[in-house]
């Protein structure tokens, strides 16, 4: 049974401007180590930060909760399968509430912009 549905689109030369003024400020409260990681080995590095900041929005709203101290941003990462396809790994009080819920994410990219789908289902 589908208990919810998020999706966000964000604008990748806005997340370039939030990370190339606030750095590590922005960097290091959005996304984990390992995202951070994965998104700077690429040849365009703000889409697939920007994809990661838009699965995270999705996902909050597929929660019905938004970001309202129920999870941190840094409790939901992105990862990729080997075959590419993106999943979200939850951790901390995302994984205690939600864990046990089947979470789907899906991530678009078209020039300037990117989104991500997420579904939740019991």
């Amino acid at each position: 049974m589908v208990e919810g549905v998020g999706i966000d689109i964000a604008e990748v030369t806005r997340i370039q401007r939030s990370i190339e003024e606030y750095g590590d400020l922005f960097t290091d409260k959005v996304f984990t180590q390992a995202e951070k990681a994965y998104c700077v080995e690429k040849p365009l590095p703000f889409q697939h930060f920007a994809a990661r900041f838009a699965a995270k929005e999705a996902f909050s709203k597929a929660t019905g909760t938004g970001w309202d101290d129920s999870f941190s941003w840094q409790e939901v990462e992105v990862v990729n399968e080997p075959s590419g396809k993106p999943f979200l790994r939850l951790s901390g009080q995302a994984l205690l509430t939600f864990g046990h819920k089947n979470v789907f994410l899906s991530l678009s990219h078209s020039g300037d912009y990117v989104a991500a789908v997420v579904v939740i289902e019991s």
